[in-house]
Parts: structure tokens; sequence; C-alpha cells
């Protein structure tokens, strides 16, 4: 994009007591104009090509449900500016910053030319947050110009669905939370000591069995256990609609198949891939239970035979560039005490148990890299050595995401005391979650870039991603009060620049963001609430 920082900054402070521009996460440069454009039922969306049809379709869309307000689509119309009444969608395909647009409403129109579809696509969530909040109300756009272009290209969120399964019609619900936000990448943790969620055509058994648990605690850890019956799991068709449903609104699912630990579901259904295969097995009843289960795989030469087939298949059923082998909380001592372990380990001059880590790491990594895959893991898989085309995954302390861009890793930052929206809220928050607590301006004002980085390792840190996991958050209710409004706040945190990002001026947004978030249908905490007032008296 052309616009400079500077000429952003000025746009902003021009724009400070123009009421109805209030756009999260916070653009490069905003304009405004005199005059504003009428939406009707007769205005139309205009496309430049067919390869934008998913997101005039998506708008469309939009303006039906919460709105009342149909649109139709004609394409293509290659004309540059609008006929009057149009959306005109451009693709403009100019090489520029991926993800960047620029939209023009006009009396006459409005036009979003991105830089490539994925930035038209941006650009139309900016125009939804310059529309009503209410059904009913008059859609009038304000004439605006605003510029602006991602600053990170991964801008993440996770959900663990092993825990607390959540059927397809939620993914899609939660996909477009993330679409709803400009973000870019969901990581779909997908099996776990608590279960098995995906279909693998190779292994059937491992949803008939590994899907399934007899019950699980109730309350905070170490809580009450209860029987309860549990299980689910996706098949491979509904996959597919999910990874297509994420397209359509420029989303690239991440899997995740957790090894070398975290695999009592997994063992529950091949007790022989463990290193005790005589112990009776079954699918983890209660949470936090690293280093007091043996939940390792063995290394043996069914178990490697196992993940070529499961990651190879799981390679084939997401298109998308990267796959996650988890890698973390390894209890590596049932291998220290494996006689078949360390036999293992010497013939193949592995030095500790952290190398027999790194062995299954740098195996699946083969496996994913003749299928043209990137393999990304939680911090761990550094700790015996690991090749770096593989991504690290930042969870624990700041200091391995710098050790990892310092010896050539590309990072993904998720610190699980700033990044985790499984951790409460506010301190004096009720509601069972996480020990510990982060707030919505903590996550505002996260680093993302360590600062002691230099130039060239700070380009290594890809972006970074807020985590669900479910332990305590059973229901989508309960996800998103977990969810929002911190998920605002990871927004603007990863696609603005820096220059351009206001706490105050969040804040000032964030009554209008709820009222978004209430047409959405979206429960949210109400913590922040006070919050804002305080920061805006």
């Amino acid at each position: 994009m052309t616009a400079t920082i500077a000429a952003g900054l000025t746009a902003i402070q021009a724009q400070e007591s123009v009421k109805k521009i209030s756009v999260i996460p916070e653009p490069i440069s905003v304009t405004s104009h005199e005059g504003e454009f009428l939406l009707t039922r007769a205005s139309v969306i205009t496309l430049s090509g067919k390869d934008l049809l998913s997101t005039a379709s998506y708008f469309s869309g939009y303006m039906q449900t919460y709105l009342g307000y149909p649109l139709e689509i004609h394409l293509p119309v290659p004309e540059e500016e609008p006929i009057r009444g149009e959306i005109h969608l451009v693709n403009a395909e100019n090489g520029e910053t991926p993800g960047g647009y620029q939209l023009c409403v006009t009396p006459e129109g409005i036009t979003i030319r991105g830089n490539d579809a994925s930035g038209v696509f941006y650009g139309v969530q900016t125009l939804i947050q310059l529309l009503p909040t209410r059904a009913g109300v008059l859609p009038i756009v304000p004439a605006v110009a605003i510029e602006d272009y991602p600053r990170f290209p991964y801008r993440g969120l996770h959900l663990d669905v092993v825990r607390h399964y959540f059927p397809v019609s939620y993914i899609k619900r939660y996909i477009d939370f993330l679409a709803w936000h400009k973000l870019n990448y969901f990581h779909w943790h997908l099996t776990d000591d608590q279960g098995w969620r995906v279909e693998m055509e190779c292994r059937p058994e491992l949803t008939a069995q590994g899907a399934n648990r007899e019950g699980e605690i109730e309350g905070l850890y170490p809580g009450v256990y209860k029987p309860l019956p549990y299980g689910g799991y996706y098949t491979r068709e509904e996959v597919k609609e999910v990874v297509k449903y994420a397209a359509d609104r420029h989303v690239t699912v991440v899997p995740e198949i957790d090894i070398p630990g975290h695999c009592m579901a997994l063992l529950a259904v091949y007790p022989e891939f463990s290193t005790t295969p005589d112990e009776p097995r079954q699918a983890a009843l209660t949470w936090g239970i690293y280093n007091k289960f043996n939940n390792v795989l063995a290394p043996k030469p069914e178990v490697f035979a196992f993940l070529t087939e499961v990651f190879s298949e799981l390679c084939d059923l997401f298109p998308g560039p990267y796959i996650h082998v988890g890698g973390d909380e390894c209890a590596r001592k049932w291998w220290k005490e494996s006689e078949q372990a360390q036999a293992f380990m010497k013939e193949n001059g592995l030095k500790d148990e952290k190398a027999l880590q790194s062995y299954f790491i740098h195996y699946v990594q083969q496996v994913l890299h003749a299928k043209g895959k990137t393999l990304v893991g939680w911090d761990e898989i550094m700790e015996g050595g690991v090749s770096t085309e593989g991504v690290v995954m930042n969870w624990r302390r700041p200091e391995y995401g710098t050790k990892a861009a310092r010896a050539g890793h590309p990072v993904i930052v998720t610190h699980s005391a700033s990044l985790y929206f499984n951790l409460k809220e506010a301190r004096r928050q009720q509601e069972v979650a996480h020990r510990g607590y982060v707030p919505v301006e903590k996550v505002y004002h996260y680093p993302i870039v360590p600062e002691e980085l230099t130039a060239e390792e700070a380009r290594r840190v890809l972006g970074a991603q807020a985590c669900m996991w479910t332990e305590y958050f059973s229901t989508p209710a309960k996800v998103e009060f977990g969810l929002f409004p911190r998920l605002a706040a990871l927004a603007e945190n990863t696609w603005s620049v820096p220059q351009v990002k206001s706490w105050e001026r969040f804040v000032d947004k964030m009554p209008d963001q709820l009222d978004r978030y209430d047409l959405w249908g979206i429960r949210y905490s109400e913590y922040f609430i006070r919050t804002m007032d305080i920061v805006r008296q």
C-alpha cells in the first residue's frame, strides 16, 4: 500500500470527532468526507471477476441475515469505477501486501479494491462495521476513504474440541468469529488424551473407539469425577465441509494431531503402541495428567508405520500449508523406564530422551515434507533439536520464542499467560476457568515481537494466536464468554501496526463493537464494561 504511517496518524486524528467511523482493528488510514451512501434493496454487488464470487455471496448473505436486505450479485463487471448504487469489488492483483485493501464510499457508491482476493474480503469486513447494528435501521454508510493492510501474515485462533466436542454448525460459527475480526488461521486441536475427534479412512477404529470416554471431572482440577459417557468426532466429509467454509472466508485450517505425548485416547485403541502395552487403557477421565499417566508412544516400527499413514492422510484432507504435530508436555520418564525405548535410543545414537522426542518430530516432519507441508509444533520441539523449517508455536515463557527466532525458526506467538482465553478475564470472575487471569488490556498490549530481536530475527515472527482450551468451557455460551471481548483486542494487536494503535481509542470504539456482538448473538463477558467506563472518564 502507498499510504504512510504518518498520513495514517493524521487521518485518524482528523476523524476523532466522527462517531460513525468505528473500525476494529484500526486501519492504517481513515479519511472522512462529506456525504453518505444509502444501501437499498435495489443496490447490487458487482465483481471484477469470478474469484470474488464467494466474498460477494458472503456479503449478500450477511445483509440478508442481519439487516434484512438481500442484494443481487452481477459478474463480471470489469469497470474501475462503480455505476451509481453499486458495491463494486475489485481484485487488483497488484503484488503488494497480501490482505491489503482500499475502501472508498461516496454518495454514488462503494468500491473495495484489494491487493488480492483476501484484501477484498477484509475490505468487506470493514464495510460491515460501517453498517447499522440493528435490523430495521436504514443502512446509511458515511462517505470515507480507508486504506489498510495487516501487520502479520499469521493471525490465529485455536479451539480444543477434544476435552469438549462442538458440532460442525458451531465450528462454522467459530470460523465466522475469525472472519469478523480479520483473523486468518483456525488451529483445530483434534486429538489428545481425552479423545480422538477426526475420522481416518486408514484407521477407522480411531474414532470408533478412541472418540469415546466414560466420564470427566466437574469443577476446577482436581475436581470431582462423574460418570458421563462422552463422544463425538468429525467425519471426513464434515472436515471437507469445514475447510471449504473457512476457505470462503479466507481462513486456513491448521489441524493438530498431538504426538508423541498426549496419546492416551490413541493408546486406548492401540495399547501395543505403549511402552507398557500390558496395562489396561482408556481415554483420560480427567484434565492435567502430564507425567502422571503413561501417555507416550513407544519407538516401535508399527508406531512409525501408523504415523506415516495417519499424517499422510491428514495432509490430503487439509489443503493448507501447516500441519500441527503437538510435541508438548511429553512425559519422557516412561521412555527412561522402558527397556525397548532405551535399546532403540542406543541403536540410533540418541543421547537422551529429548533426542528421542526429536526423533519422532523429525520422522513426522519428513512425512509432511514429502507431502509439501510445513510442520508446526509447540515450543518443546526445540529441546532435542529440530529442523529450522519447522514452525515453533511459543506457548511457554516468551524467551522460548526469542530463542526460536534467533535459531532461525519461523515463530507463532501464543503465550499462555497473555493469549490463553481459557484463563479468567478478571480477578473477581466467579465462573470456573484455569487459574490466572488475562484482561482485555493485557491482550491488547502484548508485545508480539520481542524488543531484543534484531530486524532480521523479528521478520521470523509470523504473528500470534489466542488459544481456547475447553476443559472448563463445555458449551458454546461458555466458549464465547471466554473469547469476547478479548478477541477484539487480539484482532487489533495482530492486524494494526503499532503506530496507529491507541488503547484509549480502542476503548472508545468498543461500545459499537459490543452492539455488533449483540446483533450477531454473541455472549460476551461484561467485566470489560467497567474498564471502559474508567478509561473513558
